[in-house]
């Protein structure tokens, strides 16, 4: 996600994200606009070793191509990747379909990153609609003379954001559960021993890197608050949940 009037500089680490996470098999998700959103669908495809490397979401109908100058490029996606909506077809894209497509791409993606962003952009509307569902938020940051990459800044200084500068970095935030050896500090499958379905509903469900509250994981989880609760006081006593400024985290990376 990320500025239509990119620079230079934000195409070229979006090309780079893109094409690196396509290559590792992951799919790229953006909402066909100019700029950040169409570098990253042009990369995806170019890298794409995915089943569905790029996927758009359309504020409007999916037989309304929009903007009528990334055609041709929404019509590779829907050919090599997909174009979703929730509207039906021949409806037409409104300011307001936009803001709510927003939610849809955040919903969709393990990660929302923001490349480059102005201090008020589309691209932190879905940033944070990815942050109330809990899901983990990346920030690209820029040159502090540029107003382009002053939303990324402010998402960083809020603390709504993991600083990301490649796809390794991306990866990682995305499959919190990794491969290869543990790490000092990762938790093993004995760790999860015992713990009931709940209790790894809610495991899964907790951020590793910046912290939620009981009422996002209600949201994400399924479950009531009493169960989120208890369960979090569960997790707390095996050291694998923990409590920071008044809200909740993963306290070790999952094996």
């Amino acid at each position: 996600m990320g500025s239509r009037d990119s620079t230079n500089y934000g195409a070229s680490v979006t090309g780079d994200l893109a094409y690196s996470l396509a290559q590792r098999g992951f799919t790229v998700v953006s909402g066909g606009a100019y700029g950040i959103d169409a570098h990253a669908h042009r990369a995806a495809l170019a890298g794409g070793s995915a089943a569905v490397p790029t996927i758009a979401v359309m504020a409007g109908g999916v037989d309304r191509f929009y903007p009528s100058g990334n055609e041709d490029l929404l019509r590779a996606v829907c050919n090599q990747g997909a174009v979703l909506a929730e509207v039906p077809p021949g409806s037409a894209p409104t300011r307001y379909r936009f803001l709510q497509r927003n939610r849809l791409i955040a919903a969709l993606a393990a990660v929302t990153v923001v490349v480059e962003a102005r201090w008020r952009s589309g691209a932190l509307n879905t940033a944070h609609h990815a942050e109330t569902l809990g899901r983990a938020v990346g920030a690209v940051p820029g040159s502090v003379h540029s107003a382009n990459s002053a939303g990324c800044h402010r998402l960083l200084r809020d603390g709504g954001a993991v600083c990301v500068t490649d796809a390794a970095e991306i990866a990682e935030l995305a499959s919190p559960s990794g491969v290869g050896l543990a790490a000092p500090g990762t938790a093993h499958a004995a760790d999860h021993d015992g713990l009931t379905l709940e209790d790894l509903i809610l495991l899964d469900a907790l951020p590793l890197r910046s912290t939620t509250s009981v009422d996002k994981l209600c949201a994400v989880a399924g479950l009531s608050a009493d169960s989120v609760r208890a369960g979090l006081g569960r997790l707390g006593l095996l050291g694998l949940a923990a409590s920071e400024r008044g809200g909740w985290k993963r306290a070790k990376e999952l094996a």
